[in-house]
């Protein structure tokens, strides 16, 4: 049975939704750290698709002229889609819909194995040293690429589906396999957010079809999806600005220290 969500605990839960769903930090890692540290506190579902829903429409209003573009050109380009798949725009969107295929696969096989491994410290610990590992690693690279190919989209897309694992973040696991197969920092970080907007939006719209998604519904979890709405724009653009200046690798000196001491404290408890 869910626990109700205090006021004041809405807008706790909306600051670290909005801000470790997109920093290269993983929302769920730090979640499952919240549930070791002061026990599992369930939240009612309508909370959480609320909280999903306030990142989502940050990250469309902050993406909002690429959307609006992909969207004009795809109308347009279903007149002749063979001329439309040799433009940008036709081959970005053919990416984001090729990636996507192989997330959906991967988040759903993992969907109900990651419950478990959630409450398992050295899981979570490896999979934030992975998440450090992944955004550490171009640094050493130089991209030039600016579009992938068709096996490469679909790596990009599986290794965004490997995000639903505790730990390993869905943003930096997502731009940090971009570079690594060649894309310079600002298109890594454009192709990821467009990416997850059909991942998060169909993730979202399965939680909000639950029998269960409309209890609990109230005051508390509009006000966290605000919050979640209003911090997951300044974090969007803290991604933007780390990837431009070639820095996304620093989040990596927050996560490493933090995947050690969990693996230290299974080992320890």
């Amino acid at each position: 049975m869910a626990d109700p969500i205090s006021l004041a605990e809405a807008v706790v839960l909306g600051v670290v939704q909005g801000a470790t769903e997109f920093l290269p930090v993983s929302s769920d890692g730090h979640l499952a750290i919240g549930a070791m540290l002061f026990g599992n506190h369930e939240m009612p579902l309508a909370f959480v698709v609320m909280l999903h829903a306030g990142t989502l429409l940050a990250t469309v209003i902050a993406f909002r002229k690429d959307v609006a573009q992909l969207t004009v050109s795809l109308a347009r380009g279903l007149r002749s889609p063979r001329d439309y798949l040799k433009t940008d725009d036709g081959w970005l969107t053919l990416t984001i819909v090729v990636a996507s295929v192989p997330t959906a696969i991967v988040g759903l096989l993992l969907e109900h194995r990651v419950e478990a491994w959630a409450s398992v410290k050295w899981i979570v610990g490896v999979c934030l040293l992975g998440s450090a590992a992944i955004i550490a690693l171009p640094a050493l690279v130089r991209g030039k690429t600016e579009r992938l190919t068709v096996p490469a989209a679909l790596l990009l897309g599986a290794a965004q589906g490997l995000a639903v694992l505790p730990g390993l973040s869905r943003s930096g696991t997502s731009i940090g396999v971009a570079m690594l197969l060649g894309m310079t920092g600002p298109k890594a970080f454009r192709l990821s957010f467009l990416m997850s907007l059909p991942a998060v939006g169909g993730a979202v719209l399965l939680k909000a079809l639950h029998p269960e998604a409309l209890e609990g519904l109230g005051a508390q979890a509009a006000i966290g999806a605000v919050v979640a709405f209003v911090v997951g724009l300044l974090a969007i653009w803290a991604v933007r600005e780390s990837v431009s200046r070639g820095k996304l690798w620093a989040f990596a000196v927050y996560l490493t220290p933090l995947g050690i001491a969990l693996i230290v404290w299974q080992f320890f408890s």
